[in-house]
């Protein structure tokens, strides 16, 4: 279905994209240095860093996937973010100056430091498996929309975007890409509510009949509430979310990067508390603006769904047909933005990644100039990696993209989150140990992804081992593997001598510093 835009719009948003290389360039002449480039000189103001891991967490899948949830279904994908400043509020506070202390660009340094290297190739591999695949996905969603918003084929959407922020990222480096987020993440929510106002006071009856038609057909419901882990239900997205939390804000390089950012630790805990407690009524917002689209729809508007409609469509139909002139151009580049913040954050990020990871091991000799150079390639193929992601995903008419990135994010997770706590709760635990934790969650997540993953017209499972097969829903492999790793990883470390691990490196230490008055503010 294609709509077409006044020529406003289209100007509102080609000026969005040309501002934010604009961006790019203005901060460009500061990157003299790989530090510089990765860390934005280390001084940055935290309420900055805070809206710059906001835009980070939220952006085209929010936009669009979120309504389209909304609309289709009740709340119960919003549960997942609920668990997330449930699980901060207890290990910001030791988290932040752990990796502050104790790495220098990579958040999988920690993991070397604590188990050795293998651990941080693993862990350095996971993030970026996982982030390949959701920079495709986002690409995707936005070729989606705005082609048919505007009338163009969707791989010129993925190129001329895909190439604009490969160069706004490669030129201004992480204080560019920080500075962008806060434009953009403001664009955001500013979008966000401007939509939900319109949908309030459009719907017949106003607000309160709004809310009570929604509501008499539980919209606003997170449940099932069963004990149930084969389908999807409230207990199965809590448990998935407290995982989620750890990971992102303990192992991922796109927020850790991010506390290097700001000052002193007092700072760097303010902004991930900022980013987080401003993430959750974000992704409410957007959740609500599906669940508002449920309702004004349902009651015969002026200009009713076309059929055969899908859910994720029913948020771009509403921008195109029911929003004026100039309004319908601010929203699609408040979408076209929060693409943008998130692509560009992980883009800087996965570079970071190569370079510290595994350019540096493979060459120790390189100076920092050649460090910056290799930054700034890996950049460049990060994104163009992305960009035959996302055209790959066009090809197959992807669907259900909500569910696609939490499904990759449980499949990728490989146990991270669960190496993090055996490493920072677990004096006790050691490399051998870990390592055969390790193997045991890698043979684990293959076993419930081949015995359980149905493919083809017949949807036949790849191997299907009868009574043994993985039957619980697929978003638990995302709790179990971190589970098995813990486990496995703890008892096998008890077969072998205690190594005597840094207790810098756990919790127990960062309380002893914290006790003893010798932590940095």
């Amino acid at each position: 279905m294609e709509y077409s835009l006044h020529p406003i719009d289209y100007l509102i948003v080609i000026l969005t994209l040309v501002g934010s290389i604009g961006v790019g360039l203005r901060f460009a002449k500061r990157q003299s240095t790989s530090s510089h480039y990765f860390k934005a000189g280390g001084g940055l103001p935290a309420w900055a860093v805070g809206i710059s891991i906001l835009a980070t967490l939220i952006s085209s899948i929010t936009f669009l996937a979120y309504p389209g949830e909304g609309f289709n279904g009740n709340w119960i994908r919003l549960v997942q973010g609920l668990m997330v400043p449930v699980v901060l509020v207890f290990m910001v506070g030791f988290v932040v100056p752990l990796f502050r202390e104790s790495i220098g660009i990579s958040a999988y340094e920690y993991f070397e430091k604590r188990f050795g290297f293998l651990a941080r190739l693993y862990t350095s591999l996971a993030f970026i498996l996982a982030h390949f695949s959701k920079m495709g996905t986002v690409f995707y969603l936005i070729a989606l929309a705005l082609a048919r918003m505007m009338g163009i084929d969707p791989y010129v959407v993925i190129w001329i975007m895909g190439v604009s922020i490969v160069f706004l990222t490669l030129k201004g480096g992480l204080e560019a890409v920080i500075w962008l987020d806060v434009i953009q993440g403001l664009m955001l929510i500013g979008g966000g509510l401007l939509v939900a106002f319109i949908l309030i006071f459009s719907f017949p009856g106003g607000p309160g009949a709004l809310f009570s038609t929604a509501a008499a057909q539980n919209k606003f419901n997170m449940g099932p509430y069963d004990w149930d882990f084969k389908n999807l239900t409230f207990i199965v997205m809590a448990l998935n979310g407290v995982f989620y939390a750890i990971q992102k804000y303990g192992t991922d390089q796109t927020i850790i990067q991010r506390y290097l950012a700001s000052g002193t630790n007092k700072e760097a805990v303010r902004a991930a508390l900022t980013g987080v407690l401003l993430s959750v009524p974000v992704w409410g917002l957007f959740m609500f603006i599906g669940t508002a689209l449920w309702a004004y729809y349902s009651a015969a508007p002026a200009i009713p769904l076309p059929d055969g409609i899908k859910a994720d469509e029913v948020f771009p139909f509403f921008i195109m047909t029911k929003l004026p002139i100039g309004v319908s151009g601010i929203i699609l580049a408040a979408l076209m933005a929060a693409a943008i913040s998130s692509l560009d954050s992980d883009m800087n990020c996965l570079s970071a990644i190569g370079v510290e990871d595994y350019y540096v091991r493979l060459r120790p000799e390189s100076n920092d100039a050649q460090r910056l150079k290799m930054g700034k390639i890996l950049v460049g193929a990060s994104g163009l990696a992305a960009i035959l992601v996302a055209s790959v995903y066009v090809a197959m008419e992807g669907k259900g993209v909500l569910g696609i990135i939490f499904t990759l994010y449980a499949i990728f997770s490989g146990g991270i989150a669960g190496l993090f706590l055996l490493g920072v709760f677990s004096k006790r635990a050691n490399k051998k140990g870990a390592y055969i934790g390790m193997a045991a969650t890698v043979l684990f997540t293959a076993w419930a992804i081949l015995t359980s993953a149905k493919v083809g017209a017949d949807k036949h499972i790849l191997l299907d081992l009868g009574n043994f097969n993985f039957t619980h829903h697929k978003y638990m492999l995302g709790v179990y593997s971190h589970v098995v790793l813990i486990a496995v990883g703890y008892v096998a470390s008890l077969i072998y001598p205690s190594e005597n691990a840094a207790e810098n490196l756990t919790y127990w230490g960062w309380r002893k510093k914290k006790l003893a008055g010798e932590l940095n503010d």
